[in-house]
């Protein structure tokens, strides 16, 4: 129960510019290897830039309605479902974790939101160069929205993502460090992004949600 450890014990709830929480080693080495092992497609290979958005479909980045299977461009994003759970031995585990009883019913009351009814999904992430995300809302379909970031190869910490407030202007950036990561509860005034930024070689990390929309994993 490496990620529910990490949340009772490594964890701080921290309220500027909104609520949110930033934990410690909630991944075990064996996750980390997993999530610098799974390929995704480089845009720049198809002469594709990124337009702001982490699913490169140009939508804005406004509080909207969801998208539930994650955007278009799904060819450059790697969702761990069951069709592909087997290449993924070491996440499929913190999925199981996720789904447990002891964690939903933890983090929904970090949150103060009901998790019960709701569905995990976890993506993989490999940003690479050009990457940029603009200020947005997180969907409102997401209860929880957690960036786990790995960093072993020395990316500059300043690569984690940058929170805003109501008049867009930057406040803070989450860093970037191995084996770190935060969570919060979307609404309209959890604004955050990614500003323009050298990436060496990748960003690698994993996103986590609980949503209110059907995945392959719901919770127990």
């Amino acid at each position: 129960m490496n990620f529910l450890n990490s949340l009772k014990n490594k964890c701080n709830h921290l309220q500027d510019p909104f609520s949110h929480w930033e934990f410690r080693e909630p991944l075990t080495d064996a996750m980390i290897d997993e999530i610098y092992s799974t390929k995704i497609d480089d845009p720049a290979r198809y002469q594709i830039d990124y337009d702001g958005t982490r699913a490169i479909d140009g939508g804005d980045g406004k509080f909207r309605e969801g998208i539930a299977d994650g955007g278009k461009a799904l060819k450059f994003r790697s969702f761990l479902e069951k069709h592909n759970a087997k290449q993924f031995p070491e996440l499929l585990k913190l999925v199981q974790e996720l789904q447990s009883k002891n964690t939903h019913q933890y983090v929904g009351s970090l949150i103060k939101k009901d998790l019960s009814k709701s569905y995990v999904r976890l993506e993989v992430i490999c940003d690479r160069k050009g990457f940029w995300l603009k200020p947005h809302c997180d969907i409102k379909e997401k209860l929880l929205s957690c960036l786990l970031f790995v960093n072993r190869f020395g990316e500059s910490e300043k690569l984690g993502t940058d929170f805003y407030n109501t008049k867009l202007e930057l406040v803070k950036t989450v860093p970037y460090k191995n084996n770190y990561g935060y969570f919060f509860s979307s609404d309209e005034n959890s604004w955050h992004g990614m500003e323009k930024k050298e990436i060496k070689k990748d960003r690698r990390c994993i996103q986590i949600n609980y949503v209110t929309f059907k995945t392959d994993w719901p919770v127990l």
